[in-house]
């Protein structure tokens, strides 16, 4: 790895120019993206170095949304920014009857290579309407690819991957990831999509992970650690597909599972994956799998309240230590 330390913001910025550079048939198109960079400044200079290829459009997610889907079946590879999350409910039928079926529903004549990219989670005070995770959506919608990168190399190498796949990929990066930085390799390198990665060894019980929650379940880690428990990390990075190999490797070392992210916990991502390591490694397991997710609530503004709401270290403490019986 790289000792070059950028933001997340840059790295996906350095991942589109990248790729625009190399196949012009990519291109970005989204709301106020030429003027202002994007509203964390992560399309910075795209505009000034690609000219036409960089798109405003007008305050419409449906129009967004089925502009991309025409693009990319006509040869394109376009870069959808449809802003926040929140907002991807008003595109829905582009997304999950258009984009997730056309090349089902063609026999397999049509690609539709095809990213949305969106903004997601909370801790920021942006309220209910700006601060959901939603992945669990569209995980349940076949046809597409689901990828929640938690640092900023994983923001590049995971647009790379997702700008060349030939199957629609949503996006999500979370809003505290554009300021966080870390190391990012300078020379060229794509992260293939459906790769789990081990954050941190341990022998104990296995803490699956994504997003924003990985920094969450690390510094847990550390804590557990202080209390003689020694937990195993791994960042899931992308949701579909899932990495179950890198999983079940772990799950038969630690005999016991915590699943943690920030979206709302019931029907949550963790209910799948828990489901799934119940029906296929029931055997390895010493005890029932646990899940650790936000309240059933919209998310308040109000600092004090969003913590109250949202899963925080001590929560994932608290569950691992339920876990193992402690």
């Amino acid at each position: 790895m790289s000792d070059r330390i950028i933001s997340g913001s840059k790295a996906l910025s350095e991942a589109l120019h990248e790729e625009m550079e190399r196949d012009e048939s990519v291109f970005l198109i989204g709301e106020d993206i030429t003027a202002h960079g994007g509203n964390f400044g992560q399309f910075g200079g795209l505009f000034e170095r690609f000219g036409e290829r960089v798109i405003d459009t007008p305050i419409s997610e449906t129009a967004i949304a089925g502009a991309g889907v025409g693009a990319a079946l006509t040869g394109m590879r376009p870069v959808v920014d449809l802003y926040f999350a929140d907002f991807l409910p008003v595109a829905m039928d582009e997304i999950v009857n258009q984009t997730a079926k056309t090349r089902y529903m063609s026999g397999g004549q049509a690609k539709l290579p095809l990213v949305i990219w969106v903004n997601d989670g909370g801790g920021v005070g942006a309220g209910a309407h700006h601060s959901q995770s939603l992945e669990s959506w569209f995980v349940h919608t076949p046809g597409l690819k689901i990828v929640i990168p938690s640092e900023p190399s994983d923001v590049k190498g995971l647009m790379k991957a997702a700008i060349r796949d030939d199957d629609p990929v949503m996006f999500f990066q979370h809003k505290r990831l554009f300021a966080q930085t870390g190391p990012v390799p300078e020379k060229e390198y794509v992260i293939p999509l459906g790769r789990g990665e081990v954050k941190r060894e341990g022998k104990d019980i296995t803490i699956l992970t994504y997003s924003r929650m990985t920094y969450v379940a690390l510094e847990a880690a550390e804590g557990l650690a202080e209390e003689g428990v020694d937990a195993e990390i791994i960042d899931l990075r992308s949701l579909k597909p899932l990495d179950f190999e890198l999983i079940a490797e772990s799950v038969k070392k630690t005999n016991h599972v915590l699943v943690a992210h920030e979206a709302c916990l019931t029907g949550g991502f963790g209910a799948e994956v828990a489901a799934r390591i119940g029906e296929e490694l029931f055997d390895y397991l010493d005890a029932p799998v646990s899940r650790i997710g936000a309240k059933d609530t919209p998310i308040p503004v109000s600092p004090v309240l969003e913590k109250f709401v949202l899963p925080q270290v001590d929560d994932i403490v608290t569950g691992a230590k339920r876990v193992l019986n402690l």
